[in-house]
């Protein structure tokens, strides 16, 4: 909802006069909450039900999380713009404890993602990783009620929420790298809707958009979805943008990174299908198909 006003915020500034109504839905990810996302359907249980809407006109636009976006969108679809990137990394929080490393061993760590398990298993093996769903403020609950020593979250979601001081530590991408989009915002409508995608335009952040085509092409040529441990995170830096990646298994006990770097003037999809391939000369396949048997 936050991303929602914000996006309608902007376009007012944008465009005076303009009517921008919310239009709130409760999607089948925001249901099902007893299950982890990669054994209830992944990631596009946020999006579909927006689609529908979009196709039924019954919305004009739909506003996404871009990490929840599925990496190929629907016939008919496209994204209009993503908006400039808040912070992209994942957050420590906890009540008694500074710091990853100050968690001592068996210490229970709640996160709904195999991307932060994966991680956080291969990096303190020692420690207890279990579910955590629920929105953030239920999170939250779970963590100062004592069900866990530490949660891992997304700083953006924090921030965007006014809980930044719930932060104990942020997270470099070397201790937990993001996820594809993670921190950025989509906007999506139907590709026939020429006024609206010009309406949009503005919104758009070339650099965030740019740094999010690369790191959704890493995932796409893995064909990467909520059931994969992947990372993917892109930072530009003047003309350069250098790309890093990982594939891992929930255990922890494989994980493949890779990085690259390439002009920002050029193909942001080279540079995550290079990427992916680095990833897959290390043997990212092989713990792909070892998930794929598992499920």
């Amino acid at each position: 909802m936050w991303q929602a006003h914000y996006i309608r915020q902007r376009l007012l500034a944008l465009h005076p006069g303009l009517v921008v109504e919310i239009n709130a839905m409760l999607t089948q990810g925001d249901r099902i909450l007893s299950a982890s996302l990669a054994k209830v359907g992944g990631k596009g249980l946020f999006v579909k039900e927006l689609e529908r809407a979009l196709e039924a006109e019954r919305a004009d636009i739909a506003v996404h999380s871009m990490k929840d976006v599925p990496m190929d969108l629907p016939h008919g679809f496209v994204l209009a713009a993503v908006a400039e990137r808040e912070d992209p990394r994942d957050a420590f929080v906890s009540l008694q404890y500074a710091s990853l490393s100050a968690l001592p061993a068996g210490a229970r760590v709640g996160t709904s993602s195999l991307r932060r398990e994966s991680q956080l298993r291969a990096r303190c093996a020692s420690l207890q990783v279990l579910p955590l769903r629920g929105n953030v403020q239920t999170r939250l609950r779970k963590l100062d009620e004592g069900q866990y020593a530490a949660i891992i979250l997304a700083v953006a979601g924090l921030k965007r929420l006014g809980l930044q001081e719930r932060i104990t530590a942020e997270l470099a991408p070397e201790q937990s790298l993001p996820a594809p989009g993670q921190g950025a915002i989509g906007v999506e409508c139907l590709a026939s809707r020429a006024d609206l995608i010009e309406l949009l335009r503005p919104l758009n952040d070339t650099s965030t958009q740019w740094c999010v085509l690369a790191e959704r092409q890493v995932s796409r040529s893995l064909s990467g979805s909520c059931v994969v441990p992947l990372g993917a995170f892109a930072e530009r830096q003047g003309h350069r943008v250098r790309m890093r990646a990982f594939v891992g298994s929930p255990d922890g006990t494989r994980y493949v990174a890779g990085s690259a770097e390439a002009d920002f003037g050029g193909s942001p999809e080279e540079l995550g299908t290079l990427v992916a391939q680095k990833l897959i000369a290390g043997g990212a396949r092989e713990i792909l198909a070892a998930l794929a048997h598992d499920h």
